[in-house]
């Protein structure tokens, strides 16, 4: 079966597919998922392609299979996949590790203001050791809050155990583990740090807001590594400038690759360019998870990498 490659993979991670006989082909025009879809059995994306209905129905009759590069998938519209009966794929808990790491370096950045402190030195601007030179705060016997309590957030619950932090952890429904926090408003509260594991969902967009950025001290940070949509950046950007928050760190955008041109210029913002999951053995591992789902669901099996359908209808309230 032809199987169609919306950009090149990481070396390697075709080897599933190929073992399994089928032709791949990288359809290499950058969004133009449509015309990777028309002549496809099997479509694997990344997560900056729009697999939205029209490119899915470019692909009906044969298209039996889409695998997103990504622990998410909100770029596809799994209805219009459901309705056509094509199959969603991800690739959930092969970069939890990575990002938990450049979260909590987010978080260790922006508590030790260093970008503004490495910009300085860079900039020839440096005039020595002082007493009062770039003063954070620490992170070791503060309190880390974080928001979604999946496998991302408890692999960087660990990490801030280690430090000697303080966890803390809400969720939409009781844990059962030590540090749970109903309300995050409470949550936001008591944490000197507030990193967002959460989906992009219309019930997640901007969950933090203008009202929630003054729930937290003055001296807390907010991290995002999970969605741009997860945050207000409008406001995240005014709170920095008025000193609200003393700090952010931010992996991902509301409307990547465009930055709020506030935040550009927020005392106390850390911003890096969406590279969480960015090692070379992760994202070999999640381009291989994708390939894998499509080698089964063409294979009739059912891959772990299976993205459940939304229902048909919304349940009653």
């Amino acid at each position: 079966m032809r199987v169609v490659l919306t950009a090149p993979l990481p070396a390697g991670s075709a080897d599933p597919l190929v073992a399994a006989g089928h032709e791949v082909v990288v359809h290499d025009v950058p969004g133009d998922v449509a015309g990777a879809a028309a002549d496809a059995d099997a479509l694997v994306t990344l997560l900056t392609d729009r697999v939205d209905a029209t490119a899915l129905a470019a692909g009906a009759g044969r298209l039996r299979v889409v695998a997103n590069v990504a622990a998410g998938h909100d770029n596809i519209d799994r209805a219009a996949a459901r309705d056509l009966g094509i199959a969603v794929c991800a690739t959930p808990g092969v970069l939890d590790e990575s990002t938990a790491e450049v979260a909590f370096a987010l978080a260790l950045m922006a508590r030790r203001r260093t970008t503004d402190a490495e910009a300085t030195l860079r900039a020839g601007r440096w005039s020595g050791w002082a007493l009062d030179g770039f003063l954070g705060h620490d992170l070791h016997g503060a309190t880390m809050g974080i928001v979604g309590w999946g496998r991302i957030g408890r692999a960087l619950g660990r990490r801030a155990d280690a430090f000697g932090m303080e966890v803390l952890h809400t969720a939409r429904r009781p844990t059962g583990d030590p540090g749970f926090v109903a309300d995050l408003d409470d949550l936001l509260a008591r944490s000197d740090v507030v990193s967002l594991h959460v989906p992009a969902t219309p019930a997640t967009h901007h969950l933090i807001t203008a009202e929630r950025l003054r729930r937290m001290a003055p001296t807390a940070v907010l991290v995002n590594t999970a969605r741009g949509s997860v945050v207000d950046e409008g406001a995240l950007a005014d709170a920095l400038h008025d000193g609200v928050i003393f700090g952010a760190g931010l992996d991902v955008y509301e409307h990547e690759p465009q930055v709020h041109p506030r935040l550009l210029t927020a005392p106390g913002a850390v911003l890096l360019p969406h590279i969480g999951s960015a090692t070379v053995a992760t994202r070999t591992a999640m381009a291989r998870t994708a390939t894998a789902a499509v080698a089964d669901v063409l294979a009739g099996r059912t891959p772990a990498a299976l993205v459940p359908p939304p229902p048909t209808q919304e349940p009653p309230p």
